[in-house]
């Protein structure tokens, strides 16, 4: 098992080209336009950490990456790439995988309670403007202040109903909590429920250890969750895996620089994290990024487009893998430019050209030295995985969740006592109000007519100075009624 480098392809001399492991977690990008070879070469960074006792976790956006728990089947075109290669070390061999899935059918259930994800990051699965957030905000510390434990759905629905009752008293100290906007709030709840989300939100919660194993051969396991259903609620993703990165941050001891990294994040679909991030979430995305390389883990993002990302994240990427773009467009022109100009030149070839030429399966690389300096960017054949190129079949799938240590761990959804039982608790112990006593129709008819009779003397009454008798009179007459 090699644990200084790990392999990616070799170049036009066949001179191998490989990321230094001590390196790795100074974070990367993987771009390049549809069908250039992507997927692949995540596939095969992704069992080169595994091979190197690192875990990776990665999304599974287009439903392909499970063939990683699967041995090759070589021949064609991986032959002949390991031909032009002149790699005679390639071991068809599967990769230990563990399944995951926000929805539970394609792999174990991810869960998170409504207070671990906290009242930022649901605001942003909700969609909610500025006023509704910073009343979620207020609903989570009233929530903090009486003692009641945010779990699932139900537990919110129930907080936000407790909140427009209780209004006019709780304003006081928390501001003004409008009924109107709380009552959106819950709408929007029912939105992200009838879409399927609140399958994410319950106990037991993910722990994170589950995600950071090594199997007995010492090699680290990847973690595969399902996006495709995912990917049709493209924040409740982004917003999942934001709170994962969050997570680990919190909980990971600083670390430095470790040989290798504790823990590889892929994030598939990067655009998504950012076009409609407001500034709160984009700064903190901004500074998990910057930060947790000291945790030890390294963050890979893959996107079409490296102009996909803000200059402030592309700035902490030191290790880039771009695959052909095509240049159709204004827009596109622009990227392989902005993509040209972030590769330290190669006087073997024009950089920007070559983007535009590349063929499936090639790509232009760049890593970091043992200094941390970026290398010259080649131009490289990358290397077949050595793990099945497409999915496993459903029976394959069934058969390895069947087997999975973690079997039987998150299946069973636990609802102990929290918010919505202990509000719904104080509403049975609240004393029924008091009936009002309510006006008899002889005394609502004789008030009827004293206010037409008042109302025709003063219209009768022509003088000002008899108009204030009169209403006096009549004032004091209807006074004691």
């Amino acid at each position: 098992m090699d644990t200084t480098s790990l392999y990616l392809g070799s170049n036009r001399e066949r001179e191998p080209v490989a990321l230094r492991l001590p390196m790795a977690n100074r974070h990367g990008l993987i771009s390049g336009a549809t069908g250039t070879g992507k997927t692949v070469t995540l596939q095969t960074l992704a069992e080169g950490f595994s091979r190197a006792g690192t875990p990776v976790f990665m999304a599974d956006v287009k439903g392909d990456l499970s063939g990683l728990a699967a041995p090759a089947s070589p021949g064609g075109k991986i032959a002949e790439r390991l031909a032009l290669l002149g790699r005679d070390q390639y071991q068809p061999r599967a990769t230990p995988t563990l399944f995951w899935d926000l929805y539970g059918r394609q792999g174990h259930p991810v869960r998170a309670s409504i207070s671990e994800l906290g009242p930022l990051l649901l605001a942003h699965i909700l969609e909610l403007n500025d006023t509704q957030t910073g009343i979620l905000y207020s609903c989570f510390r009233i929530a903090d202040d009486e003692g009641l434990l945010l779990l699932d759905l139900k537990d919110l629905r129930a907080l936000l109903g407790w909140v427009a009752d209780n209004g006019k008293s709780l304003g006081r100290q928390y501001g003004n909590l409008p009924a109107n906007s709380l009552a959106a709030i819950q709408r929007r709840l029912l939105v992200l429920e009838q879409d399927g989300g609140g399958h994410f939100f319950g106990e037991p919660s993910l722990n994170l250890r589950d995600l950071m194993q090594r199997d007995f051969s010492g090699q680290g396991v990847v973690s595969i969750l399902d996006a495709t259903r995912l990917m049709q609620s493209p924040r409740l993703y982004t917003t999942f895996l934001l709170w994962l990165l969050s997570e680990l941050f919190e909980t990971l001891p600083e670390l430095g620089d470790p040989p290798r990294p504790e823990l590889v994040f892929f994030f598939d679909e990067a655009h998504l994290l950012f076009q409609s991030a407001p500034r709160p979430l984009r700064e903190k995305i901004e500074q998990l990024v910057r930060l947790i390389r000291s945790k030890g883990v390294g963050i890979y993002f893959i996107s079409q487009n490296p102009l996909d990302l803000p200059d402030t994240v592309l700035g902490q990427l030191g290790h880039r893998v771009q695959h052909a773009l095509r240049a159709f467009t204004p827009r596109d022109e622009q990227a392989v430019r902005a993509a040209a100009r972030t590769f330290r030149p190669n006087p073997a070839f024009d950089t920007q050209a070559a983007i535009t030429t590349l063929g499936v399966g090639e790509a232009l690389v760049s890593v970091l030295d043992n200094k941390g300096a970026p290398t010259a960017v080649e131009l490289t054949l990358i290397c077949p995985p050595e793990s099945r190129i497409g999915p496993l079949s459903a029976e394959e799938r069934q058969t390895r969740l069947a087997q999975s240590p973690l079997a039987g761990r998150y299946e069973q959804l636990l609802d102990r006592e929290s918010a919505f039982e202990l509000l719904e608790r104080r509403l049975a112990q609240q004393p029924a109000a008091a009936p009002q006593p309510r006006p008899s129709a002889r005394a609502g008819n004789r008030d009827s007519l004293l206010e037409s009779v008042a109302k025709s003397t003063l219209r009768s009454i022509g003088s000002q100075l008899g108009r204030r008798i009169a209403r006096g009179l009549l004032g004091s007459l209807l006074g004691g009624r």
